[in-house]
C-alpha cells in the first residue's frame, strides 16, 4: 500500500501531578467507572443513571456510531467488483433501405432482445481501497470515542447541576434564617423606639437590612429554578418539577477525605477526547495513501456476458437462452491520469497538511487535558483551604452578632453595630456554603478532566432498544443494530471482517 502508516506524534506528558504531595491527593490508581459514587448520595446516583438512559444528546452520538459502521460497510464493498449490473433489453428495429449498412437495399423490420450481466473490478494494486478502509475504521473508532466523550460530559454536567441545586437550596435556607434573625432585631429596635430610648433611625435601618436580605431570596430562587431546568434537559425531560427526582438527602454532596488521580500518562488511555483526536489523525493518515494511489495506473478486469436473439431469418426470440446465443467480452484494462499530475500531487499535499494539523491538534489536546486536571486539583485544594477559614469566620460572625444584640438590648452599643454584624454573618454564611459547593464542583471537574464516567457503557448498547426498534421498522439494518458496541483498532463487525492482509 502506498502512503504513510500512522505514527503517534511525540507528546509532552508530566511525570506526575504537581499537587500529589498534598495529603488530600494520591497518585494511586482509581476506578473511574462510576466516580460520582464517591459522594455517597443516592439521589445523584439516580440522576446519573436516568440521564444515561434518556439524554438525547447521548442518543445522537450513539446513532452516529451506527452511521459510521454503515459507512465502513460502504468502504469495504469497494474492495470487490465496483460495478455489477444485470442488464436486459427488448428493441424493435426498423432499417431503412437507404441505410448504408443495409446491403440488400430492402426495408428490414425485426425485434431483438438481450439479457445478461456486466461487471468491472478495479484491483486494489496500490492499496487505495485498503487505505480507505483504514480511514473508515478509524472514523468509526473516533465516533465511539465521541460517544464516550459525550458521556463524560453528561455525567459531569449532571453532577455539577445537582451540586448547584443543593448549594442554592442551602443558600436560600440561610437567607431565610437571617430574615428571621433580622426580624427579631427589628422588633427590638421598634420596642426601644416606642420606649423612647432610640431614634426612629434604628427602625428604618433595621427595615432596610431586612428588605435587602428578603430581596436576595427571589434572585436565588430564580437561579435554582433555572438550574433545575438545565438538569431536566440533561435527563431528557421537559423543564418542570423535579421534586420526585430530587427526593432524598438535601445536603451538599461532600468529597471523600482523599482522592486518587493516578499519573498523567493514564490520560492518553482514558480520556475519550484524546483518543478521538488520535483516531481522527489515523483516519487522515490513511487518506494520504488514497490520494497518492491516484498518481499510479489503475488496473481493472472488465467483462460482459449476455444472451441475445432476434426475429431475423434463422433465429427467433425464444432462442434467447440457447448457449449458441451467448455474447461475452472479458479482459484487463488500465487507466492512468497522465495529464493530471498537478492536481493529483497537490491533493496529496492537501491531505498531508491536514494530517499535520490533526497531529498538532492531538498534541494540543494532550496538553489541555493536563492543564484541566492541574486546574481542577488547584481549585479543589484551595477551595478546601478557603472553606476551613470561612468556617472560622462564620463562627466568629455568629458570636459577634449575638454579643451585638445583647449589648444593644442593654443600651451599651448602637444599632449600627448590630446591622454590621447581621450583614457580616449573612455574607460569611453565604460564602461558606457557596465554597462547599465549589469544593464538590471542583472534584467533579477533576473527574471530568481525568476522563472518568464513560466506562459505564461497556457491555451495553450505545443506542437504546426503543430507538433501534424505530430504526429497524423504518430501514433494514441487518445485523448492524445488534453488533458489539466497541471494537478495538483493526477489528470490524462480523459481517465486515476483512481478510488478513
Amino acid at each position: 500500500m502506498v502512503g504513510p502508516d500512522y505514527t503517534r506524534p511525540d507528546t509532552s506528558v508530566l511525570p506526575r501531578w504537581s499537587q500529589t504531595d498534598q495529603k488530600r491527593v494520591t497518585e494511586a490508581p482509581a476506578d473511574y467507572r462510576a466516580w460520582w459514587r464517591v459522594f455517597n448520595d443516592p439521589v445523584l446516583d439516580r440522576l446519573v443513571e436516568s440521564a444515561y438512559r434518556q439524554n438525547l444528546t447521548l442518543r445522537v452520538a450513539g446513532v452516529r456510531v451506527l452511521e459510521a459502521r454503515a459507512q465502513l460497510g460502504i468502504t469495504v464493498g469497494q474492495l470487490y467488483p465496483q460495478s455489477q449490473q444485470a442488464l436486459g433489453s427488448f428493441q424493435w428495429n426498423h432499417v431503412s433501405p437507404y441505410n448504408p449498412l443495409n446491403l440488400t437495399q430492402t426495408q428490414v423490420n425485426y425485434a431483438q432482445d438481450e439479457i445478461g450481466a456486466t461487471a468491472s473490478w478495479e484491483i486494489d494494486f496500490w492499496g487505495k481501497f485498503r487505505r480507505a478502509i483504514q480511514s473508515a475504521d478509524a472514523v468509526l473508532l473516533a465516533s465511539v470515542a465521541d460517544y464516550d466523550n459525550t458521556l463524560v460530559s453528561l455525567t459531569a454536567d449532571v453532577a455539577t447541576n445537582y451540586i448547584s441545586v443543593r448549594t442554592l437550596e442551602k443558600r436560600i435556607a440561610i437567607a431565610r434564617e437571617n430574615v428571621e434573625t433580622q426580624r427579631e432585631s427589628l422588633k427590638i429596635a421598634e420596642a426601644r423606639f416606642l420606649w423612647g430610648t432610640v431614634s426612629e433611625r434604628d427602625v428604618a435601618q433595621a427595615k432596610t437590612v431586612l428588605a435587602d436580605t428578603q430581596a436576595s431570596v427571589p434572585a436565588l430562587q430564580s437561579q435554582l429554578e433555572q438550574t433545575k431546568h438545565a438538569l431536566s434537559i440533561l435527563l431528557g425531560l421537559p423543564p418542570g418539577d423535579l421534586t420526585e427526582m430530587l427526593a432524598g438527602p438535601a445536603a451538599i454532596p461532600g468529597p471523600p477525605p482523599q482522592i486518587a488521580v493516578g499519573i498523567p500518562a493514564d490520560l492518553l488511555r482514558r480520556r475519550p477526547d484524546v483518543k478521538e483526536a488520535e483516531y481522527t489523525a489515523m483516519a487522515q493518515a490513511a487518506q494520504i495513501g488514497v490520494a497518492r494511489a491516484q498518481l499510479f495506473p489503475a488496473f481493472s478486469l472488465d467483462g460482459t456476458f449476455t444472451f441475445m436473439s432476434t426475429t431475423l431469418p434463422g433465429s427467433k426470440l425464444s432462442d434467447m437462452l440457447l448457449w449458441a446465443g451467448r455474447n461475452y467480452t472479458v479482459g484487463p484494462a488500465f487507466q492512468w491520469n497522465l495529464l493530471n499530475y498537478g492536481r493529483l500531487v497537490n491533493n496529496v499535499r492537501v491531505q498531508d497538511a491536514r494530517l499535520q494539523e490533526l497531529l498538532i491538534t492531538y498534541q494540543n489536546t494532550v496538553l489541555k487535558a493536563q492543564q484541566e486536571v492541574e486546574d481542577g486539583l488547584v481549585a479543589f485544594l484551595r477551595a478546601q483551604e478557603r472553606a476551613e477559614l470561612l468556617a472560622l469566620s462564620t463562627a466568629s460572625a455568629k458570636r459577634s452578632l449575638d454579643l451585638a444584640v445583647e449589648q444593644y438590648r442593654g443600651g451599651i452599643t448602637d444599632f449600627t453595630t448590630v446591622l454590621v454584624s447581621e450583614q457580616s454573618l449573612l455574607s460569611e454564611q453565604d460564602n461558606f456554603v457557596a465554597t462547599l459547593g465549589t469544593i464538590s464542583s471542583s472534584l467533579v471537574g477533576i473527574y471530568r478532566a481525568l476522563g472518568g464516567g464513560w466506562q459505564i457503557r461497556e457491555g451495553t448498547d450505545m443506542v437504546p432498544p426503543e430507538v433501534k426498534a424505530v430504526m429497524a421498522k423504518r430501514t433494514n439494518w441487518g445485523d448492524l443494530l445488534n453488533q458489539a458496541t466497541y471494537m478495538p483498532p483493526g477489528e470490524h463487525p462480523p459481517l465486515l471482517r476483512l481478510p488478513d492482509w
